[in-house]
């Protein structure tokens, strides 16, 4: 019989000097390209990451995949996954081989065929980009500019490379769409580097191309800004300051230009700067956030666009299309890449959450003779959420909002929390302020367009994550996009969101991934996470057909266009004779449920039923029957193989924890629910189980010293109040040290250590025996 060649042996003897024949060198291969991080599970872990064996590159593109299989295996038994990672990578030609036969699939026209070689790395280029295209090439061939030690993310790579493709075939209008807090700005740096460096521009002339970047916020051009760093010397910013410095006229001796498209848009008592520069000035526009209304025709957004037509533009937005973004779509056409919010969170570089629904008593609001009016009149019998902090104010329910929030979060956790407007904004801050028990003065702080310079100050505070005052921020719109925490732990919603849109760019500034952080959670007073259960929540939807007023208390999406859109930075908040109510003193306030929903591998937020069924679901491939999982269980060993399985299928310790909470009692074992859900077994608290224990007076009877019972005794109290925590086989040490001392007392209480570690699995083999 012939000897056996590995995997890794094929490769070496037989893969790599093929690759060498077809001309490919060391530089343009990749051995075992790890492209993912890994799904983040709780307790600093990861989910498994995903890697190629063999990533072919030539002209800084990504070319090829090779799915290596061992020698005597089937060529291509490995292909169906390699075309599932090249549809993520984008990249059309898969090879499968075993070192003897090599199989090519080509994406672009869904077939494949055995082939005698590897095509070289040109023949490869010019059959994926034709041999015409010389600024295609020339495009690619430009590198990143990368500053540190970290290179570009899979998916940023792709972007950037669709996005020059399209500018070298013309194109004139180009869309990306990048979930949020997956670096659309280093993006946007990358491209405009690569068109820098080769002298692009829309007349074909030798010289760097003038680049226009537009944003709707001074802080996302600032951010953007600093991104840029690398060409400090080359960038300006236009607004008042600098024209008047330069005596009314607008700069032009630069090559990168950011604006807010306030501060360059024609106003009641001003021109706009832009009609100072001639339409052709700029080569190409960068629109960030670009569904806040730019290709909206009405808008003043759309006078600049249409101004500067010649240019190419690129819009960068993070919301898929949505009947409240529609013109987006309209104006740029289809995006040359997508990458999803489901997809980040999959991939481990964005956080998953969890969701905190909350009622109180106080949802909706009858008024009744009790009840005194401080201000206004009553228009309605009945006021809904919807109402809350717009129409009507009760400064007892905003109190209530305050002490949840100071309740649900950990003290010094960063919060954002959204609010009707720039007066609740206050309100909320001021008693959160009221009930907080850190002193610092700072703890909660109101960051909206009123605030101007010192809330800037307070936000750049908040991202820093060296400091941890503010770690209150109440908001009203100002925050919904773009801004840059990554140590968000929560977002609060305490009022109805205007669109799918908006709620999509909420989410997402909660999920920025920072070290220890495991997921964030969503606090909804409103219901505005039952937009998690619509449609169009992650992919695409177009079809709406209700009209509602914006979303929160079970609405449908809204179909009537920006009223809702967030008010813009630079726009004065109007403040609206208000109905204020004090509620009589007999009436209570209170939270009456606090419904916690996890979310699934595709970001849906799971009830309890949905929860328990994908479990069930899930549990038959882990154990057979009731015996094998209590003899599972029973071992500390094999238990921990259990739980980390459990937590790679996105159950972990928390949720089983809350499951068991939900189901049974806290009393109970955590075994105890997995065999009352898959067995229907009866269920036993822990004190139960130690009664069994105790009751057993030979297993006891074997340990002749009075300090060996006493230390049994010490864990089965401690498994009674704590459960299987503390109980593995690495706390046996502790559990010594806390009742024994040291090892040499432990070694005289039980007269071995190996008579002391079967003591304690026998002890919790017997826990399990019972029932």
């Amino acid at each position: 019989m012939g000897k056996i060649i590995s995997e890794s042996d094929t490769r070496a003897n037989f893969i790599d000097p093929e690759l060498v024949d077809s001309q490919w060198e060391s530089i343009h291969i990749v051995r075992e390209y790890y492209f993912t991080d890994g799904r983040k599970l709780l307790g600093n872990k990861r989910g498994k990451r995903l890697f190629l064996d063999y990533l072919l590159k030539f002209n800084n593109t990504n070319l090829a995949i090779i799915e290596a299989k061992k020698f005597d295996d089937h060529p291509t038994k490995g292909l169906q996954q390699a075309l599932g990672y090249a549809e993520k990578l984008k990249i059309n030609f898969v090879y499968a081989t075993n070192g003897q036969s090599i199989y090519e699939f080509d994406r672009l026209l869904g077939k494949g065929d055995y082939v005698d070689n590897f095509p070289t790395p040109q023949e490869l280029y010019e059959r994926q980009f034709g041999d015409k295209n010389q600024l295609k090439k020339k495009l690619h061939n430009i590198p990143f500019l990368l500053t540190g030690n970290f290179g570009p993310r899979y998916y940023q790579e792709i972007a950037v490379n669709k996005v020059m493709e399209s500018i070298a075939d013309g194109d004139k209008r180009i869309l990306l769409t990048m979930a949020t807090g997956t670096g659309k700005t280093f993006i946007a740096f990358q491209i405009v580097h690569k068109l820098l460096q080769a002298k692009w521009n829309i007349e074909g002339e030798e010289r760097r191309p003038r680049v226009l970047f537009l944003a709707d916020r001074n802080v996302l051009a600032d951010q953007a800004i600093n991104t840029f760093n690398p060409y400090e010397n080359d960038v300006i910013k236009i607004d008042g300051e600098e024209v008047r410095k330069r005596n009314g006229i607008v700069p032009t001796n630069a090559f990168i230009f950011f604006a807010i498209y306030q501060a360059i848009a024609e106003r009641e008592d001003i021109g706009g700067y832009y009609k100072e520069y001639p339409s052709d000035f700029f080569d190409l526009v960068v629109i960030d956030e670009c569904h806040r209304g730019s290709a909206n025709e009405e808008g003043s957004w759309r006078a600049i666009l249409d101004h500067f037509s010649p240019a190419v533009h690129l819009g960068l937005t993070a919301t898929p299309k949505r009947d409240d973004n529609i013109d987006t779509y309209k104006y740029f056409g289809k995006p040359v890449y997508e990458y999803s919010l489901k997809e980040g969170i999959q991939d481990g570089f964005l956080t998953p959450y969890k969701v905190k629904r909350i009622t109180t008593n106080i949802d909706e609001y009858i008024h009744t003779s009790d009840s005194k009016i401080i201000q206004g009149e009553v228009t309605k019998d009945r006021y809904e959420i919807s109402d809350f902090n717009k129409s009507i104010t009760i400064n007892q329910r905003i109190e209530l909002e305050a002490k949840t929030i100071l309740k649900q979060i950990g003290e010094m956790e960063k919060t954002i929390v959204f609010c009707s407007n720039q007066d609740h904004a206050l309100d909320l801050r001021d008693y959160i302020n009221k009930h907080k028990t850190v002193a610092d003065p700072y703890y909660c702080v109101r960051v909206t367009s009123d605030e101007g310079k010192n809330g800037r100050e307070f936000l750049e505070a908040f991202q820093d994550n060296d400091q941890d005052i503010p770690v209150i921020l109440t908001s009203s719109k100002m925050l919904t996009t773009g801004v840059d925490a990554r140590n968000v732990r929560n977002v609060v919603l305490t009022a109805p969101i205007g669109s799918m849109v908006e709620f999509k760019q909420i989410i997402g500034r909660g999920t920025r991934v920072y070290d220890g952080k495991d997921f964030f959670t969503i606090i909804d007073f409103v219901g505005a996470t039952n937009l998690f259960y619509d449609a169009n929540w992650d992919g695409e939807a177009e079809d709406i057909s209700e009209e509602t007023e914006g979303f929160g208390e079970d609405k449908k999406p809204t179909k009537k266009r920006a009223e809702l859109e967030a008010k813009e930075d630079e726009v004065e908040y109007e403040r609206k004779e208000k109905l204020i109510v004090d509620l009589s003193n007999g009436r209570q306030l209170k939270v009456t449920d606090i419904d916690i929903r996890y979310i699934d591998e595709n970001g849906k937020p799971l009830t309890v039923r949905e929860f328990l069924e994908k479990l069930v679901g899930e549990l038959p491939a882990i154990y057979k029957d009731e015996a094998h999982l209590r003899k599972i269980w029973s071992n500390p060993d094999t238990r921990t193989d259990l739980l980390n399985k459990l937590g790679e299928l996105g159950f972990d310790s928390q949720q089983l924890n809350d499951l068991r909470n939900m189901i049974a009692s806290p009393d109970c074992d955590i075994f105890d629910v997995l065999s009352h859900i898959s067995f229907s077994s009866e269920l036993m608290t822990r004190k139960q189980r130690v009664k069994f224990v105790k009751d057993d007076v030979q297993f006891f009877e074997v340990y002749k010293n009075l300090e060996a019972k006493d230390f049994l005794e010490f864990v089965l109290k401690h498994y009674e109040d704590y459960g299987i925590e503390g109980l593995e086989r690495n706390s046996l040490g502790d559990l010594v040290k806390l009742k024994l001392g040291t090892p040499k007392d432990a070694k005289t209480a039980f007269g071995d250590m190996n008579t002391l570690l079967g003591a304690y699995y026998k002890l919790q083999e017997n826990i399990y025996r019972a029932g």
